[in-house]
């Protein structure tokens, strides 16, 4: 296990040294000019020549890269040139937000995913069964800014159970904080929630013709307990792969869902930096984005390695 431990952990140095590579070399795409962008709106040529060179916009690419690289190993992001403030300040702002909302998708999603798909399988060829599958395609298919849009009107305008935005902490109100968070988990783990299913059914399918199965069912146990405690419990494996990665995608693709319910998370802060060009939040985001993204990997490997004995050796 150590060993293992230890060859993934040297996978991901280089792995995270191309990641900031792409990030520094894929900012220089974007339009527009940072110098321009923090002189104002007089553009004062000495003040633009100024800044070049306090931030060394002046030298080379690779020098650049250089210092921009020393700087994110000492924990400095740089400065937001809209908000004057340290980006790390603002990521560790933003990304308690986000993160609550991405695990309560995850958990939404696992439990609907997982209940439906065994389900299904236990049901298969059934109504249940092509019910179930329709929902799920209804949910990998549905946009999530119209299901958002659709679940404001409904739960907000109509019948005013939750507020139709914003966010309150958990650590000020825990029960305002779950009002103002659930109809957005719900809209971001919708689709995985779907993937979900479909995995989980298709996995469970294969358990429940394995020949452990069989034998259990040889011997006289319930039904149930053939189900639960040997199919579910081997097809569920590949589960924790999913959840982990998928968990990643959650953080990084909450940008429509934070804009349509206003959440002040990573999402939103991306894109009003994307549309001031905020190159260095963007930058920083961006960044740890990525990182927690290969980290979640790793922890994947770790869990599945864990659940499964036979990969030990």
């Amino acid at each position: 296990m150590l060993a293992f431990l230890g060859n993934r952990l040297l996978q991901l140095l280089p792995t995270l040294l191309l990641v900031t590579v792409i990030i520094f070399l894929l900012q220089q795409l974007l339009p527009g000019d940072p110098a321009l962008v923090m002189a104002g709106e007089e553009k004062d040529p000495a003040v633009i020549e100024q800044i070049r060179q306090q931030y060394r916009l002046d030298q080379p690419l690779p020098v650049q890269y250089v210092f921009w690289l020393k700087n994110v190993l000492t924990g400095n992001l740089g400065e937001s040139m809209r908000l004057k403030e340290p980006v790390s300040r603002l990521i560790a702002q933003k990304f308690p937000v986000t993160l609550q909302l991405a695990l309560m998708a995850l958990v939404i999603s696992l439990v609907i995913g997982i209940t439906a798909g065994v389900i299904s399988a236990v049901k298969k060829n059934t109504v249940t069964d092509y019910l179930v599958n329709v929902v799920s395609l209804w949910g990998i298919s549905t946009p999530n800014f119209w299901l958002g849009i659709m679940l404001i009107f409904l739960f907000s305008v109509k019948l005013g159970w939750l507020p139709a935005s914003g966010y309150v902490s958990p650590f000020e109100d825990f029960w305002m904080s779950l009002k103002t968070t659930i109809l957005p988990a719900f809209v971001l783990g919708n689709s995985f929630a779907a993937v979900l299913m479909r995995h989980t059914r298709s996995a469970m399918l294969q358990a429940m013709s394995a020949d452990y199965v069989r034998t259990a069912r040889a011997k006289g146990l319930a039904e149930k307990v053939v189900v639960i405690k040997h199919a579910m419990r081997n097809a569920l494996t590949p589960v924790i792969t999913l959840g982990a990665l998928e968990l990643g995608t959650l953080l990084s693709g909450a940008v429509l869902t934070e804009q349509v319910f206003s959440i002040p998370g990573f999402g939103k802060l991306i894109v009003d930096s994307v549309f001031n060009r905020d190159y260095a939040v963007v930058q920083g985001v961006t960044l740890i984005t990525a990182t927690t993204y290969i980290l979640l990997n790793l922890l994947a490997d770790i869990a599945y390695v864990l659940v499964n004995p036979r990969l030990r050796t």
